[in-house]
């Protein structure tokens, strides 16, 4: 068999991958590449993968495992690329997509991690490991083991949620719940598998968890060009303008970016994305860093969010690397509340009917956020991480004695962040109507108003049937588009001001077009608001209906 090469970062020392590193032999580096055949692997791909089975094993030949009877597999990967039809509807982003890693055998995309990690645990002949995490990476690697004949003990931080927990303890792990932060557990476990002489998971400084997260750009370059077709004649496969991920210690878009990377050297795209790290407001060192223009991250030592998995206050080497390839090729760190996370988990829920962690929202909630300030333009091609959504373990299934507590520090408690709350249009505004010719914009808008409350909701497709639903319904409100057949927006304002008993009902105007200065003078003082269709989010539009329009009508 003829191996791959492994490489330093750090001096460059190459030697075949024929046995387990963790540092360097010549610097004592402990960031190690793989570097593979790729122009061979491009023969077989182009000739085979058409035939293989949809996992991420597809993709065998660049992921370092020596030998096929150590893989350890549960049929991960092979995740599905979803069009975001409603939501791109809202924001004005026709090329919006969504990978669905909910959709993996323990809910998160740390399966493809778990998976080769375990492997090459098995291929070692490992038999006991340690690792600390805040949840989705000990549930899998639990999972994954268990099938493996492989004991883990595994640290989290005691603010993970009790449920994800419990998922953890059902598989056989031994748990080790660690009053402190996130930083000082990966301490604690670190000292512990010293102590014990156990196998250490490093996390991203391990080569099977950045190689396993390659997968995640293979099938998305895929799947890509199954929905657009090839950015060019030259390549088979595309990738997006964006990929947009939440990130807590780096690890995804870290091994993300090596498989794009990978890919252009084989000649399966022909450019590379742009990344978009997201992470929480309350613990963000990357996006605070960066801003700095430094070269190391700045640690966040107390954590201020209540999305635990994604408080890492130390991300390492993943932020110098992640900053580097930002500078170089374009992309954002960019940062959210945990309210804006809260309330995209509603938004995503309610519009495309996916239900996710708050740490996959917050991907969301920069995206969001990157949209309206133009960093992300609204034609581009953008593929966001719905990286995870895992289901609680039943209490009674594990008895009272599935983990052991360590003490850490005195350290204060976390503050209580407010859970984000959607808007209502309270007691006004009830009977709504809608005048709108296109059939999905319509559909979009009724969705909203629909999750947010019980309401009359009135449909009419032009003009002309706008006007006879407003004088047979009298409704509270109304949502008006101003490109109509028939009679457009502009003649049904004109007929609503000529008429006593309509001229008070709130008009709230929702367009696609550029107005001139004309156009603007015609609705000035005949209408409550005007909101550029794709720059409005569903709130922004309740606000106004509930702010201004139950104000007219009280």
């Amino acid at each position: 068999m003829e191996y791959p090469r492994i490489q330093c970062v750090r001096c460059g020392y190459q030697e075949r991958f024929y046995r387990a590193l963790e540092q360097c032999p010549r610097c004592g580096g402990d960031w190690l590449d793989v570097i593979y055949d790729y122009g061979r692997v491009a023969q077989v791909w182009r000739e085979e993968l058409p035939r293989r089975a949809n996992t991420m094993w597809r993709y065998r030949e660049l992921l370092p495992l020596r030998d096929d009877a150590n893989r350890i597999s549960l049929g991960e990967g092979g995740t599905p690329l979803l069009r975001a039809t409603n939501l791109s509807l809202m924001l004005g982003t026709p090329h919006l997509y969504i990978k669905d890693e909910r959709q993996g055998p323990t809910g998160s995309f740390k399966d493809r991690q778990a998976s080769l990690a375990i492997s090459v645990m098995k291929e070692l002949g490992v038999t006991e490991a340690v690792l600390a995490s805040t949840g989705n990476v000990a549930i899998s690697y639990a999972a994954y083991s268990a099938r493996a004949g492989i004991k883990i003990w595994a640290f989290l931080t005691s603010l993970v949620p009790a449920e994800k927990m419990r998922e953890v303890a059902i598989y056989g792990a031994q748990v080790i719940k660690v009053t402190g932060t996130y930083d000082q557990t990966k301490r604690i476990a670190a000292d512990f598998a010293r102590r014990r002489g156990l196998y250490l998971d490093r996390g991203i400084r391990s080569i099977a968890a950045r190689e396993s997260m390659k997968t995640v750009a293979f099938e998305i370059a895929e799947q890509l060009a199954a929905y657009l077709g090839p950015s060019s004649p030259s390549v088979p496969w595309r990738a997006p303008d964006w990929y947009v991920q939440a990130v807590s210690g780096g690890l995804g878009p870290v091994g993300v970016w090596k498989g794009f990377e990978e890919l252009y050297r084989m000649g399966l795209i022909d450019r590379m994305p742009r990344l978009a790290c997201i992470q929480a407001e309350g613990c963000a060192p990357m996006v605070l860093s960066f801003e700095r223009g430094l070269d190391k991250a700045e640690p966040i030592l107390n954590p201020r969010t209540r999305i635990i998995t994604v408080a890492t206050g130390d991300p390492g080497p993943a932020y110098t690397f992640l900053a580097r390839v930002i500078r170089e090729h374009g992309g954002a760190f960019e940062m959210a509340s945990d309210e804006e996370a809260f309330r995209a988990i509603h938004v995503l829920a309610k519009l495309e009917g996916l239900s996710m962690e708050p740490a996959a929202a917050l991907a969301f909630a920069g995206l969001f956020k990157l949209l309206s300030k133009g960093v992300i333009r609204r034609d581009e091609v953008v593929v966001v991480n719905c990286s995870g959504h895992t289901f609680p373990v039943e209490k009674h299934l594990l008895g009272e004695d599935w983990f052991q507590t360590i003490e850490a520090t005195r350290a204060p408690a976390p503050e209580e962040g407010l859970l984000g709350s959607l808007e209502s249009l309270g007691r006004h505004a009830q009977r709504i109507a809608i005048l709108e010719d296109d059939p999905g914009a319509r559909r979009l808008l009724r969705r909203i108003l629909q999750a947010r409350g019980h309401y009359q909701i009135f449909e009419a497709e032009n003009g002309r049937q706008g006007l006879e639903l407003i004088r047979r319904e009298r409704p509270d409100a109304i949502l008006l588009d101003l490109m109509m057949p028939e009679l457009d927006g502009f003649g049904v304002l004109e007929a609503l001001q000529e008429d006593e008993d309509l001229r008070t009902i709130p008009v709230i105007v929702i367009t696609a077009k550029e107005l001139t200065p004309d156009e603007r003078a015609r609705l000035s003082g005949h209408i409550q608001a005007l909101l550029q269709k794709g720059d409005f989010t569903d709130e922004e539009l309740l606000r106004e209906i509930s702010e201004r329009a139950g104000e007219e009508i009280q």
